[in-house]
């Protein structure tokens, strides 16, 4: 990469490993404390039958609040949790390996670094989010059951564990897995795009700032890096979400549906239309853009965080 854009930027090579997933661990776990009740609402709205009650925002965090307490935020938080660590460093590993093989093998080609990033970062995004995906489906399938339990008919459950016995009592190991390729489908590409987009959108934002040549020699300050990471990661959640709602809507119903309602990805997508035409694929979209935007955002600032509290001493 240009010098300029090394200057902003921490290199996986430059990490201490073990101080990166230690003090990662902590911290990605405090950003979805925050954030963990937007999926709880974004989830209940993409499964809400026709005559729901519920089927707004505030009617669901109201109804939420009204029955359990601030707890009705955080239904299956812990199984998010237990699993959502060894993901993240199956994801974050495989991220930035292959972002820096990415890289190499781009510089035969005369591309620009905008281009050059975008592709990087992208190709990065998708190879990690399929590997993440064997340990974030059987967390989804488990998470989103609790989160929607009692709610326009769904079951009811004792916990995370009870899930995942009935589920595997009802349908074996494949029931833990059910929108598995629809999973790969939505969370691919869209970690494709958020990746390319933050990526390209931080050269474009530096080279905006005028610093974007190799002959800078000017290290910008913290605060200006962290406020280009974090428009790059407004942009790329903002772009993200706007392309692959309508799969994760897909895909949320799929896997909360019972063992005797099982229906296909056609079929779902034919009730979508026939309840709500076109808008139906965008259910929970204000949810999902304030989460993916805020998630995204939050998430970058911590990660870059991260890796600058876990640089090697030169």
């Amino acid at each position: 990469m240009a010098q300029s854009f090394g200057q902003t930027e921490i290199n996986w090579d430059k990490l201490d490993k073990t101080r990166f997933y230690v003090v990662g661990a902590g911290l990605f776990t405090g950003v979805s404390v925050a954030l963990y009740p937007i999926s709880v609402v974004k989830t209940r709205l993409q499964v809400a039958a026709k005559d729901a009650v519920e089927r707004s925002v505030f009617s669901v965090v109201k109804g939420l609040l009204k029955r359990d307490g601030v707890p009705g935020l955080y239904r299956g938080f812990g199984t998010v949790i237990t699993g959502a660590i060894p993901a993240r460093i199956i994801f974050l590993s495989t991220l930035e390996t292959t972002k820096v093989a990415a890289f190499r093998m781009l510089e035969p080609f005369r591309l620009s670094e905008t281009t050059k990033a975008a592709i990087a970062n992208g190709v990065a995004g998708m190879t990690s989010s399929i590997f993440a995906q064997s340990v974030f489906v059987p967390i989804d399938v488990v998470s989103q059951k609790l989160m929607v339990q009692g709610y326009s008919g769904h079951a009811q459950y004792s916990g995370g564990f009870d899930v995942a016995r009935k589920v595997l009592r009802s349908d074996g190991i494949r029931g833990l897995y059910r929108g598995f390729g629809l999973s790969v489908m939505t969370y691919s590409p869209s970690s494709a795009v958020w990746w390319a987009s933050y990526g390209s959108s931080q050269r474009v934002i530096w080279r905006f700032l005028d610093h974007d040549t190799e002959y800078d020699e000017h290290t910008p300050s913290l605060q200006k890096i962290m406020l280009v990471q974090a428009t790059g990661g407004i942009i790329a959640g903002a772009s993200s979400s706007c392309i692959t709602t309508p799969l994760d809507t897909i895909k949320t119903r799929l896997q909360v549906m019972g063992h005797e309602n099982r229906i296909s990805i056609k079929q779902v997508a034919k009730d979508l239309m026939n309840e709500d035409g076109w808008k139906g694929f965008y259910r929970g979209f204000g949810p999902r853009f304030f989460s993916m935007s805020a998630w995204g955002t939050s998430m970058i600032l911590t990660y870059e965080y991260l890796k600058r509290v876990c640089a090697k001493d030169e």
